[in-house]
């Protein structure tokens, strides 16, 4: 079983507490480990029209496209494998796996980037309201 670190806990600080929950039980149900990168949580305009600007976030440039993140509805991960964090799809898919279980228990709805049609997103997951 997994734990989550501190800092990837810090990194999810104001996000909805919805979100905390999912993630909380989705570390104890995934086959690979994971974690929340310092941007993966809440997000100012400031932070999400910097990601605009540096291709990271090319849809949504934080003032007439708002991003999930910035109402603490949307949260990031990264699969923490061999010691390391990987981007690999398959990884993500993997801790995506749990997310998705996690939020079934608790009765919350949630969608998966990886699923999107028009762009994946794979380290990325949301809030449906």
């Amino acid at each position: 079983m997994y734990v989550l670190s501190a800092t990837s806990k810090k990194h999810r600080e104001g996000i909805d507490s919805r979100l905390i929950e999912i993630s909380d039980l989705a570390i104890t149900l995934t086959a690979i480990d994971f974690g929340h990168p310092k941007t993966g949580g809440l997000r100012t305009v400031e932070m999400q029209q910097e990601l605009h600007m540096n291709g990271v976030s090319p849809y949504c440039d934080g003032l007439i496209r708002r991003s999930k993140h910035q109402s603490g509805k949307a949260l990031d991960f990264y699969a923490y494998v061999d010691d390391r964090a990987s981007w690999d799809e398959y990884h993500l898919a993997m801790v995506a796996a749990a997310f998705l279980q996690a939020a079934a228990q608790l009765g919350h709805k949630l969608k998966w980037g990886g699923l999107w049609t028009k762009r994946k997103d794979y380290p990325h997951v949301e809030l449906i309201d």
